[in-house]
């Protein structure tokens, strides 16, 4: 018989965030040992040693508290509502004191009724852990710390550029070239001694994801490519982790919670990622500078309502917003119970190859095409050899920055203007670091292009190794 045990959220981390599961089982007793074949470790929390219900725990049935009928032996039929009822204290014991210099740093929150000392005693306790720590990374990051997550811990593995300062206001001019993630910390830390912040300077990984979310209540996902976005979705399934989603591209912004409280996670909304190229990244569509702010800062203001446990977060509603027709609009999201990761019947129950199933090119596929660094282009120029430089960037970029003798052809118009290439001829192929580029070359050399090869680092790899009077952007 098939009915829904509803599990409060004080035992939801044992049963990885799920608040609705279908059972089968005719008496309270069957229900629960299918319960516990799924989930061990709830068990010892519900039954004592003589397999009988502790006595800080009820259980109804439709209603009624089954202690009054036949105890664990109460009949269950078709499409009862089956509830745990545990004794809850309010958490205020296991939640940390508040130290003599924050009573004046969070009097404001102090002011609010939603938060109050309780509120902000949960939010020390917290734990956020923030991937990437650029756009997104860096107003999420700031305000959370300034709010008094206690413990905030960072994963990115770059260094400071100075095309970040537009928008990664985390970063200031002394700290070009230098480690982001140090960076961020001395900065945090200056912001609130309070806060512990955790440096993970890696790259969120496959090998390491499960590993390092495992330590965090929340994960604020402030990535800006498809294949991490997919991994931290992946791990905040299985590991029970709700998980905050940012992204922006130009003028839009979108947001969500996923992995909340029974609700959607990314893979119900988007299923598989697009085709390689399709979407372009900030680098080559641009980014307005103020949008990341305010979209990081929703972020964390998600982060501190399910920390806190106030308001109506973002689940199952996809938040848009348009900078500059400056408007907000909410789609509603459902769970997809044929989602392969948290579907009803998943068939992914373990991280996977996310490079390869985003389709990016990895040591397992290597492209067709061949490369050429800058050095090597310089001396067959120099040595007066006829070279064909196909550069794909946007108009706008020649506009920034260019080198002498090449065709121009932007990267979308490539398809259109096949006639415009001679197939036996060499062609080097151009763009700002070698990422488009080395999609055009895969392109050519599937319509029979013999001698493509990709310029390793593009134009970005030019000004700094071969002419520094070309603008780096």
């Amino acid at each position: 018989m098939s009915s829904q045990l509803k599990i409060p959220s004080p035992l939801r981390k044992f049963t990885n965030g799920e608040s609705v599961i279908d059972v089968q089982g005719g008496t309270v007793r069957e229900v629960l040992e299918e319960l516990f074949a799924r989930y061990p470790g709830l068990q010892i929390h519900l039954l004592d040693e003589s397999g009988d219900l502790r006595n800080f725990v009820n259980v109804y049935v439709n209603k009624e508290d089954i202690r009054h009928s036949a105890g664990l032996d109460t009949q269950v039929k078709e499409g009862s509502d089956i509830r745990i009822v545990p004794a809850i204290a309010g958490g205020a014991d296991n939640l940390p004191e508040l130290e003599t210099g924050e009573f004046n740093r969070y009097s404001r929150h102090f002011s609010l009724p939603e938060i109050g000392v309780q509120g902000q005693r949960k939010l020390k306790a917290g734990k956020v852990l923030i991937v990437g720590t650029g756009g997104l990374g860096s107003p999420a990051s700031l305000y959370l710390t300034a709010a008094g997550v206690g413990t905030i811990g960072l994963v990115d593995f770059d260094t400071v550029d100075e095309s970040n300062l537009q928008r990664q206001i985390l970063f200031g001019v002394d700290r070009l070239g230098k480690s982001k993630v140090q960076s961020a910390r001395e900065r945090l830390k200056a912001l609130n001694p309070y806060v512990n912040v955790i440096s993970h300077e890696v790259a969120l990984s496959s090998e390491n994801a499960l590993d390092i979310i495992k330590d965090y209540d929340i994960v604020v996902d402030g990535t800006d490519n498809f294949p991490t976005r997919y991994l931290i979705n992946d791990a905040c399934v299985f590991l029970g982790k709700p998980n905050v989603y940012g992204s922006i591209f130009r003028f839009e912004g979108q947001i969500s919670v996923f992995n909340y409280d029974g609700g959607p996670c990314y893979r119900c909304l988007y299923p598989e990622p697009p085709p390689p190229g399709l979407v372009p990244s900030c680098a080559e569509g641009g980014v307005l500078g103020v949008l990341p702010g305010i979209v990081g800062s929703i972020q964390a203001n998600e982060a501190i309502k399910l920390l806190a446990e106030i308001g109506r977060p973002l689940k199952g509603r996809f938040l848009l917003f348009d900078a500059l027709s400056m408007e907000f609009s909410e789609l509603k999201l459902k769970r997809n119970e044929a989602c392969a990761v948290c579907g009803n019947d998943p068939t992914i129950t373990d991280l996977i190859d996310y490079q390869e199933f985003c389709g990016i090119p990895s040591e397992k596929t290597k492209p067709k095409y061949g490369e050429i660094s800058v050095h090597e282009l310089k001396e067959k120029i120099d040595a007066g050899e006829t070279v064909t430089i196909l550069d794909v960037r946007n108009p706008f970029e020649l506009e920034v920055a260019t080198i002498p003798n090449v065709l121009h052809i932007p990267m979308n118009e490539v398809p259109a203007n096949l006639d415009k290439l001679n197939p036996d001829e060499e062609i080097f192929v151009l763009c700002r670091t070698g990422i488009r580029s080395g999609k055009i070359c895969e392109y050519l050399i599937n319509h029979n292009f013999k001698r493509v090869k990709n310029i390793r680092g593009g134009i970005r790899a030019w000004s700094l190794e071969i002419d520094p009077s070309v603008p780096i952007y």
